[in-house]
């Protein structure tokens, strides 16, 4: 891939040096920047970013934690291939949080300004659809989903979200564009705003479980073509 570890660094705003290393890092295991099954060093890693190794060391860990890297004994430190197993418990966790949310915010309401600023993010999908710019599709698909979250009042949902869908998040960078067509996603983005506006909490929990299984359809196909990626026990 072009983009580069320097390249990521501004995406976080940590003040502090390990924060913003393991944000880092994260982003760019879901990015597959950093490959499944790739070897990572310490020192190269340092190096980039100009740091002392102790930061790189608690980072990876944490990575660990995550279950994004696995520390080999006398072998090194690695990232993880994608586990379809892990994949699928995420989506699991990752519905039943997200259809509690649109349903909330369908029974409750949001304010107009909230729901314009979703049609918004639908709408500027759209755009970068026609002008091929997959990452920033995938930064607009997660504002959307972060959106709804905050805007309904469960923000804190959204960052437990963020903890259990790592391995989620990179079959979803794969897929785009080669699973499921943007236009659909995009589409299905429309109707759950649709269904929240019109304030009918059966439709919003529909659409948003239609959106998340499409994952179901398309991981098999994604196993298939990069075989490479993913983890075969």
């Amino acid at each position: 891939m072009s983009t580069s570890l320097q390249d990521l660094w501004p995406i976080s705003d940590a003040p502090h040096v390990r924060q913003r290393l393991y944000d880092v890092l994260r982003h760019a295991i879901i990015r597959l920047v950093l490959a499944p099954g790739q070897a990572l060093s310490e020192k190269e890693i340092a190096d980039t970013f100009q740091v002392s190794r102790q930061p790189v060391r608690e980072a990876f860990i944490r990575l660990s934690e995550a279950g994004l890297v696995e520390v080999r004994p006398q072998r090194g430190t690695f990232v993880v291939k994608i586990s379809p197993q892990a994949v699928y418990s995420a989506r699991f966790v990752r519905e039943a949080i997200e259809v509690a949310v649109a349903k909330s915010a369908a029974e409750t309401g949001l304010r107009q300004g909230a729901l314009d600023d979703l049609f918004e993010l639908v709408e500027r999908q759209r755009r970068v659809i026609g002008a091929g710019d997959y990452d920033r599709f995938y930064v607009l698909d997660e504002a959307f989903h972060q959106t709804l979250s905050r805007e309904a009042g469960h923000e804190s949902a959204w960052r437990f979200t963020e903890e259990v869908k790592a391995h989620f998040d990179r079959v979803r960078y794969i897929s785009v564009p080669d699973g499921t067509p943007l236009e659909t996603l995009t589409e299905q983005h429309q109707a759950i705003v649709e269904a929240i506006a019109a304030r009918t909490p059966e439709g919003a929990e529909q659409a948003v479980k239609t959106h998340l299984r499409e994952l179901l359809t398309s991981l098999p196909r994604l196993i298939e073509r990069f075989p490479d990626l993913f983890e075969h026990r």
